[in-house]
Parts: structure tokens; sequence; C-alpha cells
């Protein structure tokens, strides 16, 4: 952590910035409080990139709505029943929101919203001690009501208050601990872990889509597995994702892990260290795609683990844990594509595994390429991700068999392009030629073509065409 005068500094540099400056005058001007709030500060004084501006105001909303109005031409509602007004000043994106406190009554999912009318009123109702800092403008003065400094020196995350307190107002704030755990390498105080498998249960009011929301910004963490081990240990995995729980008592085939959770956590550190490794642009956001499709490969063992003649077997895992897949991100409503994909890698996660025993043919590989689609790249990291035997000899061997089937894939692919192999005769060439209305017999012959494509490769539309007439005359 920089020091408090190199804190300080950028802070300044933050409030002199055009945006900031702007604002701060304008509410002045008008006779009301303006601070920079939560995460900025927070991040000026751990000498973190700041990349989102949050202010708090004294001034209600509407009163802060006609402020926006007159220094920009872009004003907008975020959360009007919420206190928080948005603008781009500036070029700046930001939010605004009126001093508060909201409850959660035993029963709801939407907090109840009152305004106050202190900047420390309003700070020790925030989730936690670190986030509960100020910085007053145009003054410059630093608001700490609950020893946040302290806290971010110690790398502790603690809540303001009670955290019974603090968590029965707003529970996704365990969620959030969790990430921040992640985020910032920083601990969670005895205290407060025990509060989140107290109100564990209490999670169950939020929706679906703030749990996933907040569940992403962990995944997309550069170290997401101390908050999910947090989220396990608490009981809120339990909540909405029990499937990760489930790992935990069940034993891998080989006894290499403690349990297969804990390879699946090993496949997700790997999986992210392969992205990052692939990134051909640093600033690329974070892919959850590939991160979700590791954390979740195996949940289909806990339903098919079987002991056969004194082996551990788990068969067809792969495809039970697709459904499961399938079936969790939709209860989270994730996107039907997120889905989509995760499941086909979760699906396909298995599938590499018999190259290293025996290489396959071209036709092997065209098939592996087809029914990977647009989720390759991702299973490639997959794949390599899941690799975590002890065994030296072993790891390398997989590893020099997935150099090989990539390179192969590579080589066809500029050769055939693999990326959208299709038959050489298209629908309507393959009416023409037959002399045939559609029908299901087109499917039938589009399906053969494209397993002669898939088969042999490009063979020429003459020899297609001759492939198509014999196969049809078969079917009279």
């Amino acid at each position: 952590m920089p020091s408090l005068v190199e804190s300080m500094d950028a802070l300044r540099v933050i409030a002199e910035s055009p945006a900031v400056a702007t604002l701060a005058r304008a509410f002045g001007d008008r006779g009301h409080e303006f601070a920079l709030v939560g995460g900025p500060v927070r991040d000026a004084l751990l000498g973190r990139a700041v990349t989102d501006l949050d202010f708090t105001t004294s001034a209600r909303p509407d009163e802060t709505r006609a402020i926006l109005d007159s220094v920009s031409k872009n004003v907008w509602d975020v959360g009007r029943d919420f206190g928080t007004i948005a603008a781009k000043v500036h070029g700046e994106t930001v939010e605004i929101t009126t001093y508060r406190a909201e409850v959660y009554r035993d029963d709801s999912r939407k907090p109840e919203v009152s305004y106050g009318d202190t900047i420390e009123g309003d700070l020790v109702r925030r989730d936690f001690t670190i986030n509960a800092l100020a910085l007053m403008l145009p003054d410059l003065r630093l608001v700490d009501v609950s020893g946040g400094i302290e806290d971010l020196l110690a790398g502790v995350i603690r809540t303001p208050g009670s955290p019974e307190s603090s968590f029965t107002d707003d529970p996704l704030r365990m969620l959030r601990a969790a990430r921040f755990a992640s985020q910032l390498g920083f601990e969670i105080s005895p205290d407060t872990l025990e509060a989140m498998a107290e109100f564990a249960e209490r999670l169950d009011i939020i929706s679906a889509e703030r749990i996933r929301d907040e569940f992403v910004k962990l995944l997309s963490s550069n170290d997401p597995v101390p908050g999910i081990r947090h989220l396990v240990d608490s009981g809120l995995a339990d909540r909405f994702l029990p499937e990760l729980t489930a790992l935990v008592a069940t034993q891998d085939d080989h006894g290499r892990h403690k349990d297969v959770y804990e390879h699946s956590l090993t496949v997700l550190q790997q999986a992210i260290e392969l992205e990052v490794e692939r990134r051909t642009d640093p600033a690329t956001a974070p892919a959850i795609v590939p991160r979700l499709a590791a954390l979740l490969h195996d949940i289909g063992k806990p339903v098919t683990r079987r002991v056969e003649r004194g082996t551990v077997t788990f068969h067809h895992h792969d495809v039970v844990g697709a459904k499961l897949a399938k079936k969790r991100l939709r209860e989270l409503r994730f996107d039907n594509d997120t889905i989509k994909r995760v499941a086909r890698l979760v699906e396909l996660h298995l599938r590499f595994f018999g190259y290293s025993d025996q290489q396959w043919t071209d036709s092997a590989v065209r098939r592996y390429v087809r029914d990977a689609g647009d989720v390759l790249e991702r299973l490639h990291i997959l794949t390599r991700a899941d690799v975590t035997t002890r065994n030296r000899r072993k790891a390398e061997r997989l590893e020099h068999a997935y150099d090989d089937i990539e390179q192969r894939i590579e080589v066809l692919s500029e050769a055939e392009e693999l990326a959208a192999v299709r038959p050489e005769l298209d629908g309507e060439q393959i009416m023409a030629l037959l002399g045939i209305a559609p029908g299901p017999i087109v499917g039938r012959a589009y399906k053969y073509l494209l397993e002669v494509r898939l088969d042999e490769g490009i063979i020429g539309e003459d020899a297609a065409e001759a492939r198509l007439r014999a196969w049809f005359a078969e079917q009279e």
C-alpha cells in the first residue's frame, strides 16, 4: 500500500480532473455536500487503478437531476428509487447517489430506501469498512468513521457495524465479502465469517440476477479460488450452486486429489493462467465462459459415482454434468449463449483424452472441430487445464499430444476451412441434381454429404455429385 501522502496525491489528481472539479463546484454552489465515495477512494488509497467514479451528496434525487442538467446534456436515472442519477461530464460517466440507508424486510427481495442528512450516517450503512470511506469535495477532507484505513493497512474485510445487522440489511454483502477477499487478497474477519455462515439462508431473498452478477465479479478476479472457498465453507454456495458443494465429498478415481472439489479449483486456476497467457490484448476482459466451464466441468461426478470391482468410476459424467450446468446457469439467469457454450464445454471436456492413447484420423479431428464449433479455443484451454496429475511423464505426454492436435487442427483448417465444415453441395444443388422437391430426402442427402466431408475432407464437386447419385440410387 502506498504512503498516505502518495494516496492523497492520487486522490487530489482525481479531484482536480475536469469532470470531478465541475461537479464539486456545481453541487457546492447549490449548497450541497458532495463526496467521492467507496471503491474509488479505496482503490486510490491502495494504489490501484480507479476506473469508476461514484459520488454521494446531501442533495435529494430531484435536486441532483437539476444540478446535473446544468452541467451535462447526457443525464439519466440509474435507479431513482435508490437515489442514483448518472451523467456524462467531460467525457466521464459518473453516478451520484443521495445519502441513504437501506433495509431489507425479512420477506423482501428489494430494499426499503430512506435518505440521510450526513455523510457519516451514509458511511456507517455501507457494506465494509474499506468501502466506508469518502473524500469530501472540493476541500479534500477524508472521512473514515469506522476504521477503514486501518483495515486497508491490515488487509481485513470487516463490516462497519455488527455483521449480523449488515447482512440482515443486505444479504448480498456476504457474497461481496468473498469477492473482495479474492480481488484484494484480504482476509475476512472471524466475526464476519461466522455471520456469513449464520445468515447464509438469508441469501434466498436476493434475486437470481443479483447473485449471478456478484458471482461473475468473483470469477472475473485474478484469483477467485479464495472467494469460492469462503462461499463453500460458509454454506452460501448451497443457496445458489449446491453442485459445487457436492464435489467436496466426491473422491476422484485416481486418489490424486483430496476430492473432486480440490481438483476443480486447480483446473480453474490453470484455466485462468492459460486464458491470460493466450490473450493477444492485455486489456481484454476476463473470459467468463471458460472459467465457469472449468469450475463446473466435473459437477456430474457426484451423481454418476459408482464403485465397480473396487474401482471408482464416473461413467458419462460429462453428459450428465452438461445437463446440470445448463439447468443451474438457467436458474441463475445467465444468457442463452453463455449457457449453451458452458454446457458444450462440459460435455466435450473428456473428448481429447482418447487422442493421447491413439492418434486420431483426419476424420476424427474434423469431427472434434465440428462438435466444438465456436468454443474450440476455449475447449483447448479447458482440456489443457484439466491435466492435474503429479506424474510428470504422463503430464508431458498429454501436453505433447495436445500440442500435436492443435497443430493438426491448424494445418487442416488452412487447407479445408474447418471452422465452416459443410458439404460441397448445398440444398439447392442437391434438389437440382436429383430432380427432387424439398422434403426429408434432401436433409438425409445433406447429412450424407456432410459425413463424406468429415471422413474424407474436400473431394471436389464432381466427385461429390457422383457420390450423391450413387447414394440416391441406393435409396430407391
